[in-house]
């Protein structure tokens, strides 16, 4: 099987150690392309860097909602200089994010040093770079956590990317899926969504339309539940263990289980909407 990595963050710093064996079991699990997505201005050269030497990776770049407070006065130059220097490039991780706001611990370590900035500042940097995809005509990679209502608000007001938008690890409501469908809409599915906790979810993909499925990892995020790992977690500099990318396999075989599909035939129509979107 053709396997292709919708989403995942493969510079990020705890895949280091094990860089060459990842890219090598990757290719030995089937994956042909991976989109990388630089989430910040700290990680976008990382991103080229791994674009440069790995052809498998397709790099993108944008500004994450949890890093929108804490943009430099020139994010914008230097996000169009990124897309300038790299043709192969898409937009993204960019989003909205009320969990922050709403939900997330005062002391996550994972926000640590972050000005978690409102809704309505999000709002405004995720307009500007979703026109900057419009108008490079680029498909751009979207991040919604507890704000899809908002999210599907602002995009049916906005122009938006001719070939489309992903909506990465989407865990919103079935009811919205044919309304963000109707606007351009491809939703990926992460095998830690096999996890039994969030069995809703099964309800949410099989009302998304087959030929706007993906298959994404988040890695080094978002573990599958143990015993559907088949490339056991990486151990990381901090101590944590990490998702790793070659799991994508065992995510495409879930999804195939609960669209009731043979994996090959999953793994062909991923296929064609992978190039359909990221082309």
């Amino acid at each position: 099987m053709n396997l292709y990595d919708a989403h995942c963050h493969l510079q990020d710093s705890w895949l280091t150690p094990h860089r060459g064996r990842v890219f090598a079991d990757l290719a030995a699990a089937g994956v042909q392309a991976v989109v990388v997505n630089g989430s910040s201005e700290s990680d976008w050269p990382e991103v080229a860097a791994l674009a440069a030497a790995r052809p498998i990776v397709r790099p993108s770049y944008g500004l994450h909602p949890w890093d929108v407070g804490n943009r430099t006065s020139d994010w914008q130059a230097r996000l169009v200089a990124c897309l300038d220097a790299e043709p192969r490039a898409f937009v993204g991780e960019i989003g909205l994010d009320r969990w922050i706001l709403d939900r997330a611990k005062p002391d996550d370590p994972r926000l640590a040093g972050q000005r978690r900035a409102p809704l309505s500042e999000q709002s405004d940097v995720f307009r500007w770079q979703l026109e900057l995809a419009v108008s490079r005509g680029l498909p751009a990679s979207v991040h919604c956590l507890d704000a899809h209502g908002a999210l599907h608000d602002l995009l049916r007001a906005a122009r938006r990317p001719a070939p489309g938008f992903l909506l990465h690890a989407y865990n919103g409501s079935a009811e919205l899926v044919p309304a963000f469908a109707k606007l351009g809409a491809y939703f990926s599915f992460n095998g830690a969504f096999l996890d039994p906790r969030k069995e809703r979810l099964r309800a949410v993909y099989a009302a998304v339309p087959l030929d706007r499925l993906l298959v994404e990892t988040d890695a080094p995020a978002m573990r599958l539940p143990a015993p559907r790992e088949e490339f056991p977690p990486l151990p990381t500099p901090e101590g944590e263990l990490a998702n790793h990318p070659a799991n994508l396999r065992a995510a495409y075989r879930g999804l195939a289980e609960w669209r009731g599909l043979e994996p090959v035939a999953l793994a062909q129509q991923v296929e064609e909407n992978f190039h359909r979107l990221f082309g």
